[in-house]
């Protein structure tokens, strides 16, 4: 049975460098999935500004929150060996 397709957004905003290391490190990782990934600035979205204005960066995988202000190589990589295995 095929894995499911991994779907990893970063909730991110213009000049935020907690943004800017999220990204660095999903970029980092990603390669080694099948996963493709999506930023979302939430300035373009009222909703979304009011809901995360301060509470950035968000990486969702397949739409559940995983990681809020930082994330980590090594727990990244078990989430997504997780989805990766079909659970």
């Amino acid at each position: 049975m095929p894995s499911q397709k991994i779907v990893v957004e970063i909730l991110t905003k213009q000049d935020c460098s907690l943004c800017d290391e999220v990204k660095r490190i999903v970029n980092r990782v990603l390669p080694d999935y099948s996963a493709q990934l999506v930023i979302t600035d939430i300035e373009s979205d009222s909703s979304l500004y009011e809901k995360f204005k301060e509470r950035i960066p968000v990486v969702r995988i397949n739409g559940e929150e995983s990681f809020v202000y930082k994330t980590h190589e090594t727990t990244l990589r078990r989430k997504l060996d997780s989805f990766k295995e079909g659970g």
